[in-house]
């Protein structure tokens, strides 16, 4: 197993930028293909300054919202019934999204979505500047914003594939995946920065013009219409589950991450502050696991580009039996240095995870069903893991801290080393890249 797992991680260099079909790709374009990767493409380049300037403002603004919340007496209560409000508009709303996004175009309903949240931010800011209404306002604001992130995101899975050469494909995946992963890391300092130096209302009002900012490089793009739906939407969701249900691989990994979040990554984000204060010097070097965590993601994604594993899947598998390493450093009580070593390998595990995964989905599944299979896979690996975050401290008033997190961890470990194993994940190869194979790779699984 052991070489075979050593084969798996050999990077091929088929689709190199100095290959002829690459080159064609990026011709005319001034810029070269081999120093810029997915920049030296004009749709991407667009794109990726106004993505990048959104999650920046979306990372800031939930910290300036909740100090907000908290500095007008709203109760621990009250803010995580705000806090809800944004996540289950996306668990009840975003197989919907998907369909949507593939019967009428990415780009379109990416542009209303952002249009609408930035509608929502200014309406927030504008309120916690000048008034003091009650808390169902700031629910009812909460659900709207969730609503338009439960329609953007399938569109996002979709669009992805439109606007980047199929060979930079996951070279795409991870830099959009080192944008995330850096405004993780800049936006709660910034935001504290602001807060503490303007207001809480400025804040928000900053992530309303970021989304102005990724409505005009929307504006900028230059894809083609989706073409006219030719079945009902409820047809388009039968056809969008079946394609989802006829690739192992892609179920199996979908179960594997609903899994890995009800009993890992859960308790992780619960038990991992109280441990935290508990032992390791509280909430400021809670900070900086988290902060350290994000920046190995961002390192990751900087080394994977221009990376061709030869079975993306199994390196995608090794990256998951990175994310309960944090969960076990907790449990055993070790030091801050190792929880945040761990932390860092974690957040370079999903990155590992994500880039090849997202990969592998755009090279496999037909581009009109691209956003239908996002929203599919998004809602199952998350579902399970947003009621987690609410039996984590039942569960951890009953057996301990310690033991829940050793629970996570071990989980987690064998779940992991299981995926790696499976041979549908050892299946699907990175040659095999044209979603118009897309029978090869489900009749190898």
């Amino acid at each position: 197993m052991l070489s075979r797992i050593s084969q798996a991680i050999y990077y091929r260099s088929k689709s190199s930028p100095h290959s002829p079909n690459a080159a064609a790709n990026y011709r005319g374009s001034g810029i070269s293909a081999a120093r810029f990767g997915p920049f030296a493409g004009r749709n991407f380049r667009i794109f990726y300054a106004g993505y990048a300037s959104s999650l920046l403002g979306s990372a800031m603004s939930p910290i300036a919202i909740n100090f907000a919340l908290l500095d007008r007496g709203v109760s621990l209560a009250g803010l995580g019934v705000v806090l809800s409000a944004g996540v289950v508009p996306q668990v009840l709303f975003m197989i919907s999204g998907g369909v949507l996004a593939d019967r009428l175009g990415r780009r379109p309903v990416m542009l209303v979505t952002d249009v609408g949240r930035a509608a929502v931010m200014a309406t927030t800011a504008g309120l916690l500047l000048a008034a003091s209404p009650p808390v169902w306002v700031f629910v009812v604001l909460a659900a709207l914003r969730g609503t338009g992130d439960a329609f953007f995101t399938p569109a996002l899975g979709g669009l992805r594939a439109e606007i980047v050469a199929p060979e930079r494909l996951s070279d795409s995946n991870a830099l959009l995946g080192v944008a995330d992963s850096a405004a993780r890391v800049i936006g709660p300092a910034l935001a504290g920065t602001l807060i503490a130096a303007i207001s809480s209302a400025a804040v928000v009002a900053v992530d309303a013009a970021t989304y102005a900012v990724s409505v005009m490089t929307l504006v900028l793009l230059r894809v083609p219409p989706a073409s006219q739906p030719t079945a009902t939407p409820w047809r388009d969701l039968a056809n969008g589950w079946s394609q989802f249900r006829a690739h192992s691989w892609l179920w199996l990994t979908t179960a594997q991450w609903a899994l890995l979040n009800l009993f890992t990554y859960a308790p992780y984000l619960v038990l991992g502050p109280a441990l935290a204060r508990e032992y390791l010097g509280g909430a400021r070097v809670w900070g900086i696991v988290i902060g350290v965590q994000a920046a190995g993601s961002v390192l990751t994604g900087l080394f994977l580009i221009g990376r061709r594993p030869a079975r993306p899947l199994v390196v995608s598998a090794l990256g998951m039996l990175a994310v309960p390493l944090p969960c076990l450093m907790l449990a055993m009580q070790w030091p801050a240095v190792a929880v945040g070593g761990a932390a860092c390998a974690a957040g370079g595990g999903i990155t590992l995870f994500g880039t090849f995964w997202s990969t592998a989905i755009q090279r496999r599944i037909p581009a009109d069903m691209l956003s239908r299979i996002t929203s599919l896979t998004t809602t199952g690996s998350f579902a399970l893991g947003s009621f987690g975050l609410a039996l984590v401290g039942p569960a951890a008033e009953a057996l301990g801290a310690t033991r829940v997190l050793a629970f996570a961890a071990a989980w987690g470990l064998a779940s992991g080393i299981a995926a790696c194993c499976l041979p549908p994940i050892w299946a699907v190869r990175g040659q095999d890249s044209d979603p118009a194979k897309a029978h090869e790779a489900r009749s190898g699984c």
